[in-house]
């Protein structure tokens, strides 16, 4: 029977190869898939389908992942709301810069080490603030001449991805720029330098202005900075509009401890995040992510056994994604001698790891053309930084961190703030006239919680006398090496 069926096998085979030749044509279509395959393609709803009924183990898988790529974007809206409530520019707590929404203030000296609104503060330079709200108005940003001085505006968006290149390493001219938001098609005044288009409503403006240590250094820069300011478009006039920053109101802080003021809250955020995604609209191939998200918060606001999974969610989210991307070892691109950095500061785009480990641990860095920074948690060895230990850091000859502008080495307590000390002394670099080289032109920094010998006291970066630490430099103006990673900083090196 077997052989019977592979002779017939062999000659319908044979049979199907003799048939004559059609050009190499494919065979025709059935007509039944002709019909099919002549209909138009359907268009596809835009996202979930509201009246579907989801379950509560679903939302919170929305949730979770939801809470950790948003909450960048929460924590800026949530000081867009502080900012509304102040009434004229002036410092929160007599520590940072606030002001009302569209306008800025600015500080008149280095920032105070009680400081605890914004992780990671540095002294070299004297800071400004203020949050543009582009749904009220744009806004005119002045750029006074400042010479030969260091200088960087940062301007970002919601997402705290920088949008208008302004600084020293720009060339920017003294003069009027306009900010405005993204539906923004109106007649740009004569007398303004550039226009810049945000995609977001909300813009948060820092500027940055350096300050060294040198004799009268202090008054010249509180007499540039007079000439910076911000104000809804309105009010422009063509003149500079001048303020001295030397006497402002005080305002309440918010409450806080020894931890950074908590701006982003598992239990408030699903209701937050409709306004918060209104001001800013999806990213290209972000519509998905955004319809999923919205449908899911439509269906906890009718459902409170989806809203009580969701925010369980956030919660576990919140201490177990977000608070291991705090500490600096987690996360960055890794260097020699467990140093870290990253190569994408204020253009994160869809990179939302890198976003919201940044807004975690020190949120508002520069892009990489205005500052390098690199992170340090970790000796030599590998071990945790402590108070309890002394350590040396050496440039070789040479090799401070290259850059056009400024460097510094800080140091942050376990929290990312200043710990006080009694030098008042919480960076060591470019803007400190009296540090000590070695005989060979090295440079070697003393980070301990006792003074090294007299000679080298100009080189202490006190440490806390108890506790974990960081250590932070920052490469303003960096030159090339310094950017695309032939320059990388030296170990830190434990005492023994």
């Amino acid at each position: 029977m077997k052989k019977v069926f592979f002779l017939f096998v062999i000659a319908c085979f044979f049979t199907h190869c003799n048939q004559p030749a059609t050009n190499n044509a494919p065979a025709s279509l059935p007509d039944s898939v002709k019909a099919v395959s002549s209909e138009p393609v359907q268009k596809l709803p835009p996202g979930p389908d509201l009246n579907m009924k989801i379950t509560p183990e679903y939302a919170a898988s929305v949730a979770r992942d939801a809470y950790f790529w948003t909450w960048p974007m929460v924590n800026i809206y949530n000081r867009r709301l502080a900012f509304e409530q102040v009434p004229e520019p002036g410092r929160t707590g007599g520590l940072v810069p606030a002001a009302p929404l569209n306008r800025l203030s600015m500080m008149s000296n280095y920032i105070e080490p009680m400081e605890r609104i914004v992780a990671c503060p540095n002294q070299d330079v004297v800071y400004g603030g203020g949050i543009a709200a582009f749904d009220k108005s744009p806004v005119v940003l002045q750029v006074p001449e400042f010479g030969n001085r260091f200088w960087v505006y940062q301007v970002v968006d919601l997402r705290t991805d920088g949008f208008a290149p302004l600084g020293a390493m720009y060339n920017s001219k003294p003069g009027f720029y306009l900010l405005v938001g993204p539906d923004w098609n109106g007649k740009v005044p004569d007398g303004i330098n550039e226009v810049f288009h945000c995609p977001t409503s909300t813009a948060f403006i820092v500027p940055r202005v350096f300050l060294s240590d040198a004799p009268g250094d202090l008054d010249e820069v509180q007499k540039l900075t007079q000439g910076i300011n911000m104000y809804p478009l309105a009010e422009y006039d063509g003149k500079m509009k001048i303020k001295d920053w030397k006497t402002l109101p005080n305002f309440p802080a918010p409450a806080g401890s020894s931890e950074e003021v908590r701006w982003v809250f598992p239990e408030k955020i699903f209701d937050e995040l409709p306004v918060v995604l209104k001001d800013a609209p999806p990213l290209r191939g972000e519509e998905a992510r955004y319809a999923e998200l919205l449908a899911v918060i439509d269906a906890a606001n009718k459902d409170p056994k989806i809203k009580e999974a969701m925010v369980k969610a956030a919660k576990e989210a919140e201490e177990q994604i977000v608070k291991p991307v705090f500490e600096f070892r987690n996360w960055g691109v890794q260097l020699p001698y467990h140093w870290s950095t990253m190569l994408n500061g204020a253009a994160f785009g869809t990179d939302y790891f890198t976003r919201t480990a940044v807004a975690k641990s020190n949120i508002l860095v520069n892009a990489p053309k205005e500052t390098r920074y690199f992170y340090q948690d970790l000796d030599s060895a590998g071990s945790r930084l402590n108070g309890a230990n002394k350590y040396t850091v050496t440039f070789a000859k040479g090799q401070t961190p290259p850059v056009n502008g400024f460097w510094s080495l800080t140091l942050y307590n376990r929290f990312h703030f200043f710990d006080a000390n009694e030098i008042k002394r919480y960076s060591l670099g470019t803007k400190n006239q009296s540090m000590k080289y070695n005989a060979d032109g090295s440079l070697t920094l003393y980070v301990q919680s006792t003074p090294p010998a007299e000679e080298w006291r100009n080189n202490w970066l006190p440490s806390p006398k108890k506790g974990e630490f960081s250590l932070y430099i920052r490469a303003y103006g960096p030159k090339d090496e310094t950017i695309n990673g032939t320059w990388t900083p030296p170990a830190v090196v434990k005492v023994k």
